[in-house]
């Protein structure tokens, strides 16, 4: 359902939206091929994604990032290693932790009240 509602809102391009629409459904209603599709994307993407990084870190590797000011100082310049490495494992500890006591000590706490209600096949949306 989620697919229907989500890929019908490109048939409000003009002109080729609901050409659109098929070609992604791949006919003329969602079906297994458009599920098939929409798995392969979405294991595809993460690929693609971390490849673009790799590439975009390379060149920021290669060409150096931009300096609009145009002065090259080495003072203001400090190691990544220990300073910014302690810094985001700091971050990702506090984070964790932060979550780790919503779960333990407030399950209910992020959670939709409509998970307690009882399933009813007869009564779906």
């Amino acid at each position: 359902w989620g697919a229907t509602v989500i890929t019908n809102l490109l048939s409000a391009i003009p002109y080729i939206g609901t050409t659109l629409v098929e070609w992604i459904w791949g006919g003329f209603s969602v079906d297994k091929a458009t599920l098939t599709r929409f798995f392969a994307f979405h294991f595809i993407l993460p690929f693609i994604i971390a490849a673009l990084a790799v590439v975009h870190l390379l060149f920021l590797h290669e060409t150096g990032s931009n300096n609009p000011i145009g002065l090259n100082s080495d003072a203001d310049k400090i190691p990544f290693h220990p300073y910014y490495t302690i810094k985001d494992a700091l971050g990702f500890v506090l984070m964790f932790m932060v979550l780790l006591s919503l779960v333990l000590f407030c399950p209910d706490l992020l959670g939709d009240p409509d998970n307690y209600t009882p399933a009813n096949p007869l009564n779906t949306p």
